[in-house]
């Protein structure tokens, strides 16, 4: 009885875990103003036929906080590359000098600050939702369980306890996640 139990709990959390690490990356793709390499995580190339990520065919590379340099493996994918940082959601125009492609990243306006935090919000709300759709899926569980006598009822009730516990832990820290990006993004 006890491993089920245990098992629940470290599913639940692995769960939870995986959706509050992709809220994370999402909030890692958004232009604050500053150079990160995870900026071009949504770039992808076509190499040799197959759809590509930037950082498997180029050196990334962060020389200042507002700028970025790539160098492609082969040279020849530098128009490519060029043209889909363009195609990009990114707002960056790049500068191709026929060896490496510079990013200047502009200083964000306070306009474009205010809509990026609408748009970090409602990761942020995604990710929650996750969250409790987890929550959910794994209480419906308890209670099969329940009915099928694999559990008790106190079981049932001390089980959906340590889910909600583990649910309000994770949504508290991608509300602290948020806080952060919302914070970095309104720096001047």
């Amino acid at each position: 009885m006890i491993e089920i139990k245990d098992k629940i709990i470290f599913n639940t959390e692995n769960k939870m875990k995986q959706s509050l690490n992709s809220t994370q990356h999402e909030f890692n793709t958004i232009r604050t103003g500053r150079a990160s390499a995870a900026l071009l995580d949504r770039i992808f190339i076509d190499y040799y036929g197959s759809k590509t990520s930037l950082k498997h065919i180029a050196n990334v590379s962060i020389p200042e906080t507002r700028s970025i340099i790539i160098s492609p493996y082969e040279p020849k994918f530098l128009n490519e590359i060029e043209k889909q940082i363009l195609a990009s959601d990114l707002g960056i125009n790049p500068t191709n000098d026929g060896k490496v492609i510079r990013l200047a990243i502009p200083q964000l306006n306070e306009e474009r600050r205010i809509e990026l935090v609408k748009i970090i919000k409602k990761i942020s709300e995604d990710g929650k939702v996750s969250i409790r759709n987890i929550r959910r899926e794994v209480n419906d569980e308890i209670k099969k369980m329940e009915k099928r006598s694999d559990l008790t009822k106190d079981d049932r009730v001390d089980l959906q306890e340590k889910v909600q516990k583990i649910t309000d832990k994770y949504i508290d820290k991608i509300d602290e996640s948020l806080s952060l990006k919302e914070e970095e993004i309104m720096e001047v």
